[in-house]
């Protein structure tokens, strides 16, 4: 069942099974997050301050509607990794051909939805009138072509659940090049304005679509697709919406609750807001190290979890808060010390960079408290529990910040402390976390099967 495609990590030394499959899911995000950054460099250089303002300032309107998506393609993967690693391979297949079903139908709706509340999300976010129109445009295109990225990641998650992190890493580079040779022909060449990124990105997240579905219908291997096997499985889907509607609304309301810390930056004006989405855009590259681990260790954990091999879990969730920290520390810092040159890299302009560089400087010295919610969270899906981090993160980066900006908004007219209230709902989230975690006494619920 194990083959050199597969990467079974309920057997081997944990640290290396980690970075091997976290190194190419790593390198696969990375270029994932450049669609969007690549989109804000050209316009920025090539189109104008306000063009970079309307591409970045949507990000966390975009995350609304995917985040559900995303939470529930975790729920997939989890499920089919814990079928993997119990060897039940007729239950596996259910769950991946009822996957890549599933994706199909919610991308066509999240198409038509995304599309219909474009403008009522700008609104909700305050978004400044000389930004309004191009943001508009970005982001119903965006949304009229989610289907791509939607049954891409759906495909990738089910490689990532059997161990396989290289092959969407390797269509992602494709695709990613793509993006870049569209975004300047469409730009520079046709001068398509912010329409014409927009177009670049939904093609190429077209192309790596196209490529993995190819990929999952050719193969050999155990999670090979079909056609006449693609169907919804009502047990299947019932234990994926188990754990993915929990995650996926955490994702959801969490980007929804952003698109209200954007409108508290936005009135202190344009280039606060064009600083604000630039900041975001370089976080999300922050943040990669972090949030690859989190996904590894999901999988470890559902694998494991299926073997029934709970002391291996707990070495796994140990090692990988190691390396997050780490690593999202030595990021953080480079970013810190760089702020005004990355800044610079989207926009020329002094009241961007100006701002850019605060929200880095005040931000990426708390990064590393998110280390202990993600991987506690990643790990506690991995075992099926998707509500609990779904509850804390919801009162952490929702209740908890909402109320922390509304205070703050009433109080002074700092754009500083307004920008400190994420790192305020990433302390809360990881306490409530980790003492949740030591004391929920997993290890109890999962069956002991053979701890060799």
């Amino acid at each position: 069942m194990h083959t050199k495609r597969t990467l079974n990590m309920t057997e081997g030394t944990i640290w290396k099974e980690l970075v091997a499959f976290a190194l190419p899911l790593l390198l696969g995000n990375l270029f994932q997050q450049f669609y969007n950054t690549v989109d804000g460099v050209v316009v920025g250089n090539f189109v104008g301050p306000y063009a970079l303002g309307a591409v970045t300032s949507v990000t966390s309107a975009i995350n609304t509607l995917i985040g559900f998506f995303v939470g529930l393609s975790t729920g997939a993967s989890v499920v089919i990794s814990q079928k993997f690693g119990a060897g039940d391979i007729p239950a596996m297949r259910r769950a991946i051909h009822t996957s890549i079903s599933v994706a199909v139908v919610f991308s066509i709706a999240l198409a038509i939805i995304g599309v219909l509340v474009a403008p009522l999300m700008l609104g909700w976010m305050k978004t400044p009138a000389e930004i309004y129109p191009d943001a508009l445009v970005y982001l119903r295109i965006y949304f009229a072509g989610i289907m791509g990225l939607m049954v891409y990641n759906m495909g990738s998650g089910v490689l990532r659940a059997v161990g396989d992190s290289q092959r969407p890493l390797y269509f992602l580079i494709f695709s990613t090049g793509l993006n870049i040779a569209l975004d300047l022909l469409f730009v520079v060449v046709f001068e398509m304005g912010v329409a014409g990124v927009a177009y670049a990105t939904i093609l190429s997240q077209f192309i790596s679509d196209i490529l993995i579905i190819g990929l999952l219908l050719r193969t050999k291997e155990c999670y090979r697709i079909t056609l006449k096997e693609m169907r919804i499985d009502r047990e299947m889907l019932g234990r994926i919406f188990s754990i993915g509607i929990p995650a996926g609304l955490q994702q959801a309301i969490t980007a929804f609750s952003n698109m209200f810390v954007q409108s508290y930056v936005n009135v202190f004006g344009a280039s606060s807001t064009s600083g604000w989405g630039t900041y975001s855009r370089l976080d999300s590259f922050v943040n990669l190290p972090l949030q690859t681990m989190g996904l590894s260790i999901t999988t470890f954990v559902g694998q494991n979890t299926g073997a029934g091999k709970p002391e291996r879990i707990k070495k796994g969730i140990n090692v990988s808060l190691g390396i997050s920290i780490g690593v999202t520390v030595a990021v953080c810092a480079l970013l810190w010390v760089f702020a005004p040159q990355a800044i610079s890299l989207f926009s020329s302009d002094a009241g961007v960079i100006k701002y850019g560089t605060l929200f880095i400087r005040l931000n990426t010295p708390f990064c590393f408290l998110c280390s202990w919610n993600v991987i506690h969270a990643g790990a506690l899906r991995g075992m099926g529990n998707a509500k609990t981090p779904m509850l804390i993160m919801l009162g952490s980066f929702v209740v908890f910040r909402q109320i922390y900006l509304f205070v703050i908004s009433r109080l002074t007219d700092s754009v500083e402390l307004v920008s400190l209230g994420y790192p305020a709902g990433w302390l809360v989230c990881s306490i409530l976390m980790y003492v949740y975690f030591k004391h929920s006494k997993w290890q109890s619920r999962i069956p002991v099967r053979d701890e060799q």
